[in-house]
């Protein structure tokens, strides 16, 4: 894989910037996607409300990441913001699947990011690939996620669905969020408990999307999450072990409705997601295990 050219949507995110840093360690020369006037080579300007995109900054690209769009949980979920979560994603992916299409020497392959809540609440169903998407907001919006990359499809790029679950990361995301307050002894379970979070480890993550970049037989979706998801009981636990700090406190249902609005049923949603596809073609996760991942971050 050393030397391609790659662009990367979403590059100054937690998982774009580290998906960046990682490539380039690689030997590849990254060219980041940003919303203003190019000030190097390796910026390349677009503007995902508008649906543009300098096509011309792609030329040579042999492998493009789209990673953007508004943050899941940065906010609640007023229909303004709504709106906001599914025009970041669904805009920013047209715009980057037309732009390549239009190419006439297109990338090999199109990763457009996608996110596990495409099924919906499962309980304690495993889930995999195969499962038909759910219902509710974040899974009508996954869906429209995914399917708005067809021009690429259609053009004959390889084009996988990134179905990324729970980010364990120091820097961001849910974890980002949690490590302060349990870390003051203040974290504890949210709700029942009951509900599994298909986590994954940031390190992982980066890997697993390179992965998909280099592996010609992966397309359409691929969930990104490890092999064994555990329930936010099982998290807060792990919490407690790795960083010493006691977990007797829980946040009942209704306080997180108060707190988080429409945006506290995705919280309390279980998804047991398993990664068959990543690991059918020989995928090894460095932190499988929560403990693991914990640690990591």
């Amino acid at each position: 894989m050393a030397g391609m050219r790659i662009a990367v949507t979403g590059a100054s995110g937690l998982i774009g910037s580290a998906l960046a840093h990682a490539l380039r360690g690689d030997g590849h020369h990254v060219v980041r996607l940003v919303r203003h006037a190019p000030r190097t080579d390796h910026e390349v300007e677009w503007d995902p409300h508008r649906q543009w995109v300098d096509a011309s900054g792609l030329i040579g690209c042999e492998a493009v990441v789209h990673l953007a769009g508004a943050g899941i949980g940065d906010r609640r979920w007023s229909a303004a913001r709504k709106r906001e979560l599914r025009d970041s994603r669904v805009l920013g992916t047209a715009a980057i699947a037309e732009a390549v299409a239009s190419l006439d020497t297109p990338p090999a392959v199109l990763v457009s990011g996608s996110a596990i809540g495409v099924y919906g609440d499962t309980g304690d169903r495993p889930v995999d690939e195969d499962t038909p998407p759910g219902h509710g907001f974040l899974a009508d919006l996954c869906q429209e996620w995914e399917e708005a990359a067809q021009p690429a499809v259609e053009a004959g790029i390889r084009t996988a669905y990134a179905r990324t679950g729970l980010v364990v990361a120091r820097g961001g995301g849910a974890w980002g969020r949690m490590f302060p307050l349990f870390r003051l002894g203040l974290g504890g379970r949210l709700g029942a408990g009951d509900q599994y979070w298909s986590f994954i480890a940031l390190r992982d993550e980066v890997a697993a999307l390179r992965h998909i970049i280099a592996t010609e037989s992966l397309s359409g979706p691929v969930n990104l999450t490890a092999p064994e998801p555990v329930t936010n009981r099982e998290v807060t636990a792990a919490m407690g072990r790795v960083l010493r700090r006691p977990t007797k406190l829980a946040v009942p249902r209704p306080a997180l409705r108060l707190a988080l609005g429409e945006l506290s049923s995705d919280v309390l949603s279980s998804q047991r997601v398993l990664p068959r596809r990543l690991l059918d073609t020989g995928f090894r996760f460095d932190f499988p295990h929560i403990d693991d991942a914990i640690r990591a971050a």
